[in-house]
């Protein structure tokens, strides 16, 4: 098995508190109603929805894939840090054994939010995933927190 390490920076002009509570700690509830053709559904199959739990993503038509079961390995509300594994699905392609995903929100020297992403895909055997298919997965992830954004410049007084 190998692991393939990437990192992305996304900017938000919402401040690191509100971003973290609407795109991290809600988006269950959030992203279905926001971009139902992304996210149809998140169910929590197992836990309370904080670390140790288990969810089923249930992703919308529009979506090359079904679905994707995720466990909560880290909420960190004093650093706005949170991270997740995706343990099952066909978004692991049959190639992947997981894919671990840290998020951090810092507050940039003029009030902004730096969203710092580190994403480590654990290959079976020696499969090598594809620089495509990476970017692939950083623009659905920067598209999902740009709708967020969009959502709460849109809606002032949400979270």
């Amino acid at each position: 098995m190998g692991v393939v390490t990437s990192e992305h920076e996304i900017t938000s002009s919402i401040p690191p508190p509100k971003m973290f509570k609407a795109f991290l700690l809600d988006s269950d509830n959030l992203i279905p109603n926001i971009l139902p053709q992304a996210i149809k559904c998140v169910e929590i199959i197992e836990g309370d929805g904080w670390p140790g739990s288990i969810k089923k993503i249930t992703f919308g038509e529009g979506s090359q894939f079904n679905y994707v079961k995720h466990r909560v390995d880290g909420i960190y509300k004093e650093n706005f840090t949170y991270s997740k594994s995706v343990i099952e699905g066909d978004a692991l392609m049959g190639t992947l054994e997981a894919i671990s995903y840290e998020v951090k929100l810092v507050a940039s020297p003029n009030g902004e939010t730096i969203c710092k992403s580190n994403s480590k895909y654990h290959t079976k055997g020696d499969f090598e995933i594809t620089k495509n298919k990476i970017k692939a997965g950083k623009e659905k992830a920067k598209g999902l927190f740009k709708a967020v954004e969009a959502y709460l410049l849109a809606n002032p007084d949400a979270y």
